[in-house]
């Protein structure tokens, strides 16, 4: 359980202060203020123990965040809970910094008083709490809200308020892919994930019900074993095989609150009721069958000790009908470089001293193209150590799913309100970013 939660500016000067238990003392505030705070060196770790007090502590801007506690506890616990707390400060006043804390602290005294119960995290939903707690402070609660913050604190859809009323009901659905590539020089692939999330607005009247189905490789074989079993011969159906080949293998998922996770393991469907507005569905990872939207081939020549040529070619590796944007190359050149002669076929090059990098940009570029760029670079002699080539880096964004990762459905039910699926405006988008995708020089 947590001790206390205290607010410092880049002061250290003290701008909230909630005490729950009687083992933290005012020493504690001291405590932090000198040996994190004011320390000579920057601290290390987010956790720091002084005099057998633990201290959690997170920054945002030019505020400092801070959890303690005498006794053991969880740590992931109360960073989730320092987290939460920032997210909801956010919702109701915005920007977090001195200012907005200064004029807000009876707000944040009352977030506090209702999202701790004597160093016990309680109910820390954004959309219960705005329910009850308004930024001039706490209304008077009607007997009708009474019931309805009973219900989401004890019941089962605490993210979602009924009496919901839209004109048009519009469902926005975008699947967001961060590929993370390392790959040899000679183009062998060392390593590869991707990291995706499905992302959601959802302007729905009512208490809908949601189904979305993806390709995930467990339900398609699932749905290939049934067709195959009810077949009168014992053959597979082609279009079975067909859809077996595009599934994919996803190693770990995390789902928003509001997914039935029973009707996941035993369907594996993904059936939830949508908080109102903009919310993350799921993140998940896979490591399997990646397609690498873009590979860089390197080719870097050291002709003495005083002068370097740099080739670098791009090729992109998807459909011609889908375009590529937002692309940066970033090129790596030794610290003693004093000149560098470009040529590229396409975008803009420069060199960026600063960085002690070449950065090469285009603007789009279209499937199964490639574009190449030229440098001479000129050094000064170095009679230091040789230079370690840093991995040649790149940024983009293609309109597909690297992954292969696909929406098979998406449907709403609603049964009080009585509009259909068909009545229903869905849009899907699909997104792949570059993570960290680099390629050794």
């Amino acid at each position: 359980m947590i001790g206390g939660v205290f607010i410092y500016n880049h002061k250290g000067e003290v701008l909230i202060s909630r005490v729950y238990r009687d083992d933290i003392g005012r020493n504690a505030v001291d405590a932090f203020r000198v040996n994190v705070i004011h320390a000579r060196q920057q601290a290390r770790f987010p956790v720091v123990n002084i005099a057998r007090t633990s201290f959690f502590y997170t920054k945002r801007s030019n505020i400092w965040l801070c959890a303690v506690a005498k006794q053991n506890i969880n740590a992931a616990m109360v960073f989730e809970f320092l987290t939460k707390m920032i997210d909801i400060m956010q919702s109701y006043f915005g920007k977090i910094s001195e200012e907005n804390v200064k004029n807000n602290f009876v707000l944040i005294y009352e977030l506090l008083d209702e999202i701790l119960d004597f160093g016990y995290p309680q109910n820390s939903d954004t959309g219960v709490l705005k329910s009850f707690i308004t930024q001039q402070g706490v209304r008077p609660v009607t007997r009708e809200e009474q019931t309805n913050v009973t219900s989401a604190v004890t019941g089962q859809i605490g993210w979602r308020r009924e009496g919901i009323k839209y004109r048009r009901n519009e469902l926005f659905l975008d699947v967001i892919e961060s590929v993370n590539l390392l790959m040899s020089q000679q183009g062998q692939v060392l390593s590869t994930h991707v990291a995706g999330r499905v992302a959601m607005k959802s302007y729905l009247s009512g208490m809908p019900e949601c189904k979305f189905g993806i390709n995930d490789k467990i339900t398609v074989e699932n749905r290939t074993k049934n067709q195959t079993d009810t077949s009168n011969n014992g053959s597979t159906n082609p279009s079975t095989t067909t859809t077996t080949k595009t599934a994919i293998a996803i190693d770990d998922c995390q789902f928003h609150q509001c997914v039935k996770l029973s009707k996941f393991e035993s369907e594996h469907a993904i059936s939830f009721i949508p908080p109102d507005g903009e919310f993350e569905l799921m993140r998940y990872r896979t490591t399997k069958d990646i397609s690498l939207p873009f590979r860089v081939i390197p080719l870097v020549r050291e002709i003495g000790r005083t002068k370097m040529e740099v080739k670098v070619v791009v090729k992109s590796n998807f459909k011609p009908t889908l375009i590529g944007q937002k692309i940066e190359i970033r090129i790596p050149i030794p610290p003693n470089t004093c000149d560098v002669q470009l040529l590229c076929m396409k975008g803009k090059a420069k060199h960026k001293a600063s960085d002690n990098a070449i950065v090469w940009k285009m603007k789009r570029m279209g499937g199964m193209k490639e574009s190449q760029l030229s440098a001479e670079i000129e050094l000064t002699p170095n009679d230091k150590k040789k230079w370690n080539r840093p991995p040649i880096s790149m940024n983009f964004e293609v309109p597909f799913a690297p992954s292969g990762f696909k929406v098979r459905y998406l449907k709403v039910f609603e049964h009080k309100l009585n509009y259909s699926d068909s009545e229903t405006i869905k849009w899907v988008r699909y997104i792949g970013k570059s993570g960290l995708y680099e390629t050794r020089s």
